[in-house]
């Protein structure tokens, strides 16, 4: 019996510490993962910001940003980079994949993170600031931008601890390194073939955050991956000029089927939708009004060529309105900014061939005399089966009418032309045929 209850307390014993051991176990560290692809913008700035506070929350061991950019608005910029250096947790950034880059504003960000790496192949710098405006800027004006870009990024190397004279060249003179001269010249901490490599490279960096300073532990860490909504996915598309200018097209085309055949709906619908997603993406792309109404008028004069041809000197205006308000409609002289010359041309070219045949063909049809129903009758040849004087009976298609003239007299067998139709009654001519 004592055997039995000593038995039973150490099974209660050893229950008991494995309860406690698992309850007050250390916890295994995680890693928020961001991918920023593509222009720097309101939605993914509005995304890093909230990756960053949800990592804060969750009391993640430190957070990786995957960048690939070619820049971006610097009100953007700023945003991201003012949560990176009040973050609580230690923010890594790592340009990658192999042929990335952090030009512009994303050198800004690089070089506010706790950690720095680049993956082989990719490249940094180009952080030159560009006029988003609406007016041209002077020279003045132009050093006092080069300026105060130049003071904040050397405040955040020196913050950061990295290279204060390559980041005021980067920006003055549009320096631009490789992943291998970036560490060399202490630009960036570390070089990784992938984020495996790079959480494995970080375990047991000291890094000093807004809050303390902390040794990294990331090894065997949980990675938590942070995707875009769908939403933030479809308004970041939008701020692609090209994808704008596209719907722009669209929404012309659209609205101009639909006057072209009211009632058929699906091109009104379309056309309707694709303008306004136009211009909620011209809201966050600096576009030039007077470019936007060249394209409009260009498109005025291919109708108008339609309507009145001028064997082509209304088209040919209409192709340069196109192109020339193409060129002008961005405002940015950012390269990642502007539109493609290989899609304005395309474009001019497509929307000249659709109103040069696909819509003329569709107004001919409707100018097109009918050729069934009562007013299928005008133009026609019949037989006067009575005399007219100046009413009478005529014969055609196959069918009696009660026909009358103008004051002119027909004999009954002669042949005649409808003019006109009133009510049941056909206005009818003598038919003189030509030789």
């Amino acid at each position: 019996m004592k055997t039995k209850i000593i038995i039973f307390f150490l099974v209660l014993l050893f229950v008991f510490y494995y309860c406690l051991t698992e309850n007050y176990a250390t916890p295994k560290p995680i890693i928020y993962l961001l991918q920023l692809n593509g222009i720097i913008n309101p939605i993914t700035s509005q995304y890093v910001v909230g990756g960053i506070e949800d990592a804060e929350k969750e009391e993640a061991e430190c957070l990786i940003l995957q960048l690939d950019t070619p820049g971006g608005l610097d009100t953007s910029m700023r945003d991201i980079i003012k949560k990176m250096l009040n973050s609580t947790i230690p923010i890594i950034v790592y340009v990658s994949p192999p042929g990335g880059r952090a030009a512009s504003a994303g050198v800004f960000i690089t070089l506010a993170s706790n950690i720095a790496a680049m993956a082989p192949g990719t490249n940094i710098g180009a952080a030159h600031p560009v006029a988003m405006g609406a007016e041209e800027i002077n020279e003045e004006m132009k050093a006092k931008m080069v300026n105060d870009a130049a003071a904040y990024i050397k405040s955040i190397a020196e913050k950061r601890g990295r290279n204060v004279q390559w980041a005021e060249k980067a920006v003055r003179e549009s320096a631009s390194i490789t992943e291998q001269e970036a560490i060399e010249i202490g630009v960036i901490e570390f070089i990784a073939n992938d984020v495996e490599e790079l959480i494995e490279i970080i375990d047991g960096v000291r890094v000093t955050t807004a809050s303390e300073t902390k040794i990294l532990k990331t090894k065997g860490a949980e990675i938590i991956p942070v995707k875009m909504t769908f939403k933030d996915l479809f308004l970041h598309s939008l701020t692609n000029p090209n994808i704008a200018y596209i719907l722009l097209f669209l929404g012309i085309y659209g609205i101009l089927g639909e006057f072209s055949n009211p009632g058929s709906f699906f091109p009104g619908i379309v056309g309707g939708i694709s303008l306004i997603l136009a211009f909620v993406a011209f809201q966050s792309i600096p576009i030039n009004y007077g470019g936007l109404l060249l394209i409009i008028f260009g498109i005025v004069l291919f109708v108008i060529e339609v309507y009145t041809p001028t064997f082509g000197l209304l088209t040919a205006g209409g192709v340069t309105s196109l192109i020339l308000g193409s060129f002008m409609l961005s405002k940015s002289t950012a390269p990642f900014l502007r539109i493609s010359l290989g899609l304005i041309i395309s474009m001019s070219l497509v929307t000249a061939i659709f109103f040069i045949f696909a819509l003329s063909k569709g107004i001919k049809i409707q100018w097109k005399k009918p050729v069934t129903g009562r007013e299928g009758l005008l133009g026609k040849v019949g037989i006067a089966k009575t005399d007219l004087t100046p009413e009478g009976t005529i014969f055609i298609h196959g069918e009696r009418w009660q026909a009358s003239t103008k004051g002119e007299r027909i004999k009954e067998g002669e042949e005649v032309e409808v003019l006109e139709l009133r009510g049941l009654q056909l206005i009818v001519k003598k038919y003189i045929r030509k030789e």
